[in-house]
C-alpha cells in the first residue's frame, strides 16, 4: 500500500513538473515576443517621441537630441577647458604672436616714425569664447581635416608699443579695450598613422568680423603729434592682415617632415582694367565730385592700386590696367572703392563693390558693371551711388590653364599676352616677337586698324520742339584723340547711317572707343547720349556687331559693327 501511494505521488509530481515546464516555456516565449516588439518600438522612436515620454530635465547633461545641442555642449566644454589652461596658453601664445607680428610691424612702420616695437605683450587673464564650429568637408580632402572656429574676445591684454619719432621723441603707447570677433580656420594635414594622427597644424584668421581697440600714450596725449594715431592704427591693421589673415597661414609642425606644400603660394594672376564709372553720388556742395578708385584683393598698402583723380565729374573715365597675384581663388574677392578726392582733407567714400574670384571663368575676359554700395558687409543701402565698369581675366598658373604664351610656350597666357596673339603668322612683327624669349608686358604694345561701322540708332529721345531729332554720331579714340563723324539724318528718331570709318590704333590695350550721339541744330548742337567701349573684345574676337544702350539718354540704342586688323609692335624702351 505504501508502495502504491508513493508511486502515485511520484507520477503526480512528475506530471505536474512536465505541465509546469511546458507552461513556463509558453510564458517565456510570449514574453520574448513582447520584448522584441517593445525593442522594435523603441528603435522606431524619434527625438520628438522620446521628449513626449520624458522631459529634458530628467536627462543627464551628456544626453543630447540634436546636432545643434551636441555642438553647443561641445563648445561649452571647449570654453571651460580653455579657461583652465588659459594661463599657459597666454604665456606660449603671447610670445608666438609677438615674434610673428613684430617683423611685420617694422615692415609697415609709418614714415613719420623711426621705429615701432613691442615692449610688453601679454593676452591677459580673460580667455576668448568659441561661439561656433564647423568641419569643412569640401575643403578637407582625403588627407586632411579643415575646421573653422568662430571666436569672440573682449580681453584685458597688456600690450605696450615703444615708438620713436624721427625727431628722437620716445613714446610708450598702450593698446587698450580690444574687442574682436572672427573665424579662425584650422587645417590638420597630413593625416598619418602615428599619434596624434596628423603631421602639422596650419591656422589662419579666415574672416575678421570686427576689430576695435584704442590707443593711449602712457603719461601723455597722443593728439600732441598730429596724424600719429591714425598712422599707428593703420599699421596695426596692416600687420594683422599681412601676418595671419587668410589666405596667409601659419604652419606648426607636429611630427618631423616636409610641409612646404602647406605654405601660401600664388595660384594665378588677375588682370583688371578699370574702365569707367557712371551716375556717381555727388559728395561736393559746390560743383561735382573728384572721383578716384582704389582696387585690391588684399587690403595692404603695397598690394593696393589707385587710379588717377578725374576732376569735377560724376561719370569719370579711367581706363587703367592693374595686375594682382591670386592666392586662393575660391575665397578671395576683388574690391573696388570709389572716393571723392578732397585735396588736403580726407577723402570721402562714394561707394564700394566686390567680385568673388570664384565667379570668373579662367582664361575668359568678363566685362562687368558693379553697383556701388555704402557697406560691403551689411549691404542695406538703398541709395543710388553709381556703378563701375571692369574687365577681368583670371589666369591660373601652370600649364593646366590651357593658355600658352605666344612668345614662350612654357609660360601661361595673361590678358595682355592673349590679346597680343595675331591672327596672321606672316607679319614681320610676329617674326620679331617669336625671336624673343619672354618680353615683359610693359615692353609690348598692340597696334592695328580698327574699322568702325555706325549702322543705326533706335528709339532716340525727341529733343526738338517738333518731337523729332537731327542725329549724327561723333566717333573718338580717347588716347590718340582721333575723331570722325557721320552725316546728319534729319527728322528721325530711328536713323540709319551705315557708314564705316578706319582708325590706326597705336596702343589698343590702353585706348577707348567713344561714340557720342548729337542732335544737330542751326545754332548749335545738343548731346543725346554716348557709348564707351574698350577694344578688348574686338581684339579677342576679331569682329562683332551689337547694339548698346545710350548712357545719359532717357532711351535709345546705338548699333555698330567693329573689326580689328592687328599689327604687333614692340615698345621702344631704349
Amino acid at each position: 500500500m505504501g508502495f502504491l501511494f508513493g508511486l502515485f505521488i511520484g507520477i503526480a509530481v512528475s506530471v505536474g513538473l512536465v505541465v509546469a515546464f511546458a507552461r513556463y516555456s509558453n510564458v517565456r516565449s510570449t514574453r520574448r515576443a513582447e520584448l522584441a516588439r517593445t525593442i522594435a518600438a523603441f528603435a522606431r522612436m524619434t527625438v520628438q517621441d522620446s521628449r513626449k515620454l520624458l522631459p529634458g530635465d530628467f536627462y543627464p547633461s551628456w544626453v543630447v537630441f540634436s546636432q545643434r545641442q551636441k555642438l553647443s555642449n561641445s563648445l561649452n566644454w571647449l570654453n571651460l577647458e580653455l579657461e583652465k589652461i588659459w594661463p599657459y596658453v597666454n604665456e606660449a601664445a603671447s610670445e608666438l604672436i609677438r615674434s610673428s607680428v613684430e617683423p611685420v610691424l617694422e615692415q609697415y612702420t609709418p614714415p613719420m616714425l623711426a621705429s615701432l616695437k613691442f615692449s610688453k605683450f601679454t593676452l591677459g587673464t580673460v580667455a576668448p569664447q568659441f561661439t561656433g564650429a564647423s568641419i569643412l568637408e569640401s575643403e578637407s580632402g582625403p588627407n586632411g581635416i579643415t575646421m573653422e572656429l568662430e571666436m569672440q574676445w573682449d580681453g584685458n591684454p597688456k600690450i605696450v608699443l615703444d615708438i620713436k619719432t624721427l625727431l628722437g621723441v620716445a613714446l610708450p603707447i598702450e593698446v587698450k579695450n580690444i574687442g574682436f570677433t572672427g573665424v579662425f580656420r584650422l587645417i590638420f594635414r597630413p593625416l598619418v598613422d602615428e599619434f596624434p594622427c596628423f603631421g602639422a597644424l596650419s591656422y589662419s584668421l579666415r574672416e575678421k568680423k570686427g576689430l576695435d581697440f584704442t590707443l593711449k600714450v602712457i603719461g601723455g596725449d597722443l593728439t600732441s603729434i598730429p596724424g600719429i594715431s591714425d598712422a599707428i592704427e593703420e599699421t596695426i591693421r596692416d600687420a594683422i592682415e599681412d601676418s595671419i589673415t587668410w589666405p596667409v597661414r601659419k604652419t606648426i609642425p607636429i611630427l618631423p617632415g616636409d610641409y612646404s606644400d602647406l605654405e601660401l603660394k600664388p595660384v594665378g594672376t588677375l588682370d583688371v582694367k578699370l574702365v569707367q564709372a557712371k551716375d556717381l553720388a555727388n559728395k561736393d556742395m559746390i560743383g561735382k565730385s573728384d572721383p578716384y578708385a582704389v582696387v585690391f584683393i588684399r587690403p595692404l598698402r603695397d598690394k593696393t592700386k589707385k587710379t588717377k583723380t578725374i576732376s569735377n565729374s560724376l561719370n569719370p573715365i579711367w581706363n587703367e590696367h592693374f595686375e594682382f597675384i591670386v592666392e586662393d581663388v575660391s575665397t578671395q574677392h576683388l574690391t573696388v572703392r570709389v572716393f571723392d578726392d578732397e585735396g588736403v582733407g580726407s577723402s570721402q567714400l562714394i561707394g564700394a563693390a566686390q567680385v568673388p574670384l570664384s565667379e570668373l571663368e579662367p582664361g575668359k575676359v568678363k566685362d562687368i558693371w558693379l553697383k556701388l554700395v555704402k557697406d560691403l558687409e551689411i549691404q542695406r543701402d538703398t541709395k543710388n551711388r553709381g556703378q563701375v565698369q571692369c574687365e577681368l581675366l583670371y589666369c591660373p598658373l601652370g600649364e593646366e590653364s590651357g593658355f600658352k604664351n605666344p612668345f614662350n610656350p612654357n609660360f601661361s597666357l595673361t590678358i595682355l599676352e592673349k590679346v597680343l596673339k595675331p591672327e596672321s603668322e606672316d607679319s614681320d612683327a610676329t617674326t620679331d616677337v617669336k625671336n624673343l624669349q619672354s618680353p615683359k608686358k610693359k615692353d609690348v604694345i598692340v597696334r592695328g586698324v580698327l574699322s568702325v561701322t555706325v549702322l543705326s540708332a533706335e528709339d532716340l529721345p525727341a529733343v526738338d520742339f517738333m518731337g523729332k531729332a537731327d542725329p549724327f554720331v561723333v566717333i573718338t579714340l580717347k588716347k590718340s584723340e582721333s575723331k570722325s563723324k557721320t552725316r546728319v539724318v534729319p527728322d528721325s528718331l530711328n536713323p540709319v547711317w551705315n557708314q564705316t570709318f578706319d582708325f590706326v590704333v597705336e596702343d589698343a590695350l590702353h585706348d577707348l572707343l567713344i561714340l557720342e550721339v548729337w542732335d544737330h541744330d542751326k545754332f548749335g548742337k545738343d548731346k543725346i547720349g554716348r557709348v564707351i567701349m574698350t577694344l578688348t573684345r574686338v581684339m579677342l574676337e576679331g569682329e562683332f556687331q551689337e547694339c548698346n544702350e545710350l548712357d545719359g539718354a532717357k532711351s535709345g540704342k546705338l548699333c555698330i559693327h567693329l573689326k580689328w586688323t592687328p599689327r604687333l609692335k614692340l615698345r621702344d624702351t631704349s
